[in-house]
């Protein structure tokens, strides 16, 4: 068997010289026996789980900025409306987090209302917070149109951030921009001393810092700063840096940049197109940043963002390691995670790092047999500590009704009144007797079909379905519309779900174009729940002007609204038409806000 370190040697020897490697070596092998002796120590001598490491002596405040309803928003397809940002801006706020960037102001009317509805109603919020009311953030770009528009937006909030960006890299100014250094030297400034006469609190970000020159970079942070900036994010735009870089950058410019005493902070924002993104924010914090942009789940353009999730974990896994310490709330990590998940309608991988399905499982017996004997052989953080419990009862349908609250208790549901404590019994119930057990996964499944579905334009009545291998597939359908009118269509289609889709697009005269249909087991067997997303847009194929609702702030590019429907049930035809009606409710609650007369859609206007 080669020796590792004889590889690393040749390895390094070539690339980097016999005296780097030396180096390396001796740091590595130095980390390993200090890790080992420092677990070993906390597991054998006091019977710790390695979750509970002790802070390093002295740590700074790590300020998190979830940029999840502005960078997330924009992943592909993960489309929010007004009621759906508002629930997700105060989930954020009792998770801790410090800073919510939860816009574009200028984007579209809807994105401003959104930004102002969030200052106005989350800005102020102190529940299960340790340091004041979060601050509320909004981006513009380097124009004083942009800028006032995000002000506007964000003054409502007790704390309020302007946050302007302008590309410093040079392929962004000759091919984006078409200016000069100079140029942008003189814009940025202008932009930040324009934002400062509006806001105490203005952060500046150099797109595409990952690939600009650093010495430029600390050209403009010390301009930026004269002009007002008290927060210089260092965005690594497209995901090119690997952590050495990355950390080196920012430790340059915290080196070299002319910030002693004036308060500012250094801030990392990292996307994972080569899978690096966490690292990379580690490897930022390391080097001297104390601000982390991050979003739930990872979700962002391309291939991500940092993850929220990840970054407080390692924090908390890790805590001798990091210099620094965050005010973020871990048992509020898996609630946000799946409001996040329904709402956007992006699935969670199951070996997704904290909050994957396989997270906490093991199915190898070596390693069942480990955690059984003691959980630290195979776990390093608790299930509890991202606010997950291990269940050890089973729900049926002689369970009483203190059971399942219990366990919607522990899953972190427990604040519903008793009425919709009952209704969601009565479910679990109805399940229980198609099922004979109900699993924590049914569960999540019918509580987030419940409480995060939008507002019920239209309510499924009563569905029947016809197919086989040599017959027309083909469905009827009664929905009923808000005020009590029932309707009855039949369709047929190509297959069942087709004709389902069909037969709802003739009752409700809506018209909407299909994006994506998915659907998967929420457990196994063949009795177990099917849960399915789709994704529809309106069908603006008539429509004399192009929506601006979603404008992407870096390349200016417009792209379609879509809106996200979920339906769970043990029959995939019905969760598949529920999905549908959804998603169906959400468009309609979108024209609404736009203005457009319920008379518009109502059944009896129908023509």
């Amino acid at each position: 068997m080669s020796c590792p370190l004889r590889t690393m040697r040749k390895h390094y020897s070539k690339r980097l010289g016999v005296r780097r490697f030396q180096c390396a070596a001796a740091y590595h092998a130095a980390s390993y026996v200090h890790t080992a002796a420092l677990y070993n120590k906390e597991v054998d001598d006091h019977n710790l789980h390695p979750n509970v490491q002790p802070e390093a002596e002295s740590t700074s405040p790590l300020l998190i900025f979830d940029t999840t309803l502005r960078d997330g928003e924009q992943s592909p397809g993960a489309t929010l409306n007004y009621k759906e940002k508002m629930e997700i801006a105060r989930a954020l706020s009792v998770l801790g987090v410090d800073v919510c960037e939860s816009g574009f102001p200028i984007a579209s009317p809807g994105d401003f209302d959104a930004v102002r509805g969030i200052a106005t109603e989350i800005g102020p919020l102190e529940n299960n917070r340790k340091n004041g009311p979060m601050v509320i953030a909004g981006l513009a770009r380097a124009t004083e149109k942009d800028i006032q528009r995000c002000f506007d937006a964000v003054k409502y909030a007790p704390r309020h951030r302007i946050h302007t960006f302008l590309a410093t890299s040079d392929i962004h100014l000759q091919y984006k921009l078409q200016m000069s250094r100079d140029d942008c030297l003189k814009r940025a400034v202008d932009a930040v001393g324009f934002a400062a006469s509006l806001s105490p609190d203005v952060e500046f970000s150099p797109e595409d810092a990952g690939r600009s020159d650093p010495d430029f970079l600390v050209e403009v942070c010390n301009a930026v700063i004269a002009a007002g900036a008290t927060t210089l994010n260092i965005p690594d735009t497209v995901g090119y840096t690997i952590p050495e870089e990355y950390g080196n950058l920012i430790k340059y410019l915290v080196d070299n940049v002319d910030h002693q005493g004036k308060g500012v902070v250094f801030s990392t924002h990292c996307h994972n197109d080569l899978g690096l993104a966490s690292a990379n924010t580690m490897a930022g914090i390391m080097a001297g940043a104390r601000q982390a942009e991050v979003t739930i789940n990872g979700i962002g353009e391309r291939a991500g963002n940092t993850a929220l999730e990840e970054v407080v974990m390692l924090l908390h896994t890790r805590k001798h390691l990091y210099p620094v310490h965050t005010q973020v709330d871990s048992k509020q990590i898996a609630r946000c995670s799946r409001m996040v998940s329904h709402y956007t309608g992006m699935s969670i991988q199951p070996n997704k790092a904290i909050v994957g399905a396989n997270a906490f499982a093991h199915e190898s017996g070596i390693h069942q047999d480990g955690v059984l004997k003691h959980k630290a052989t195979y776990e390093i953080m608790l299930p509890e500590t991202v606010g997950l419990t291990e269940n050890k009862m089973v729900l049926g349908k002689h369970s009483g009704r203190h059971a399942y609250k219990k366990r919607l208790e522990q899953l972190g549901y427990g604040d519903f009144t008793t009425e919709e404590l009952d209704h969601f019994v009565e479910k679990f119930k109805v399940l229980a007797d198609e099922k004979k057990t109900v699993t924590d996964a049914d569960i999540e499944a019918i509580v987030s079909d419940e409480i995060f579905k939008p507002e019920a334009f239209w309510t499924l009545q009563a569905l029947h379905v016809t197919a086989g291998n040599r017959v027309k597939p083909t469905a009827t359908v009664t929905l009923q519309f808000r005020d009590g009118q029932e309707v009855s269509e039949a369709a047929m289609g190509t297959g069942p779900v087709d004709a389902v889709y069909q037969a709802i697009r003739r009752a409700t005269h809506c018209c909407v174009l299909l994006n994506e249909f998915t659907i998967q087991s929420i457990t196994d067997g063949t009795q177990a729940l099917g849960e399915v997303i789709v994704r529809l847009q309106q069908d603006n194929s008539s429509a004399e002007e192009e929506s601006d609702d979603l404008l992407n702030p870096q390349t200016g590019l417009i792209r379609n609204r879509q809106f996200v429907g979920h339906g769970a049930n043990t029959d995939i035809l019905v969760a598949s038409a529920t999905a549908y009606i959804n998603a169906l409710n959400r468009v309609l609650a979108d024209a609404e806000r736009k203005g457009t007369q319920e008379e518009d859609w109502s059944p009896s206007n129908a023509s």
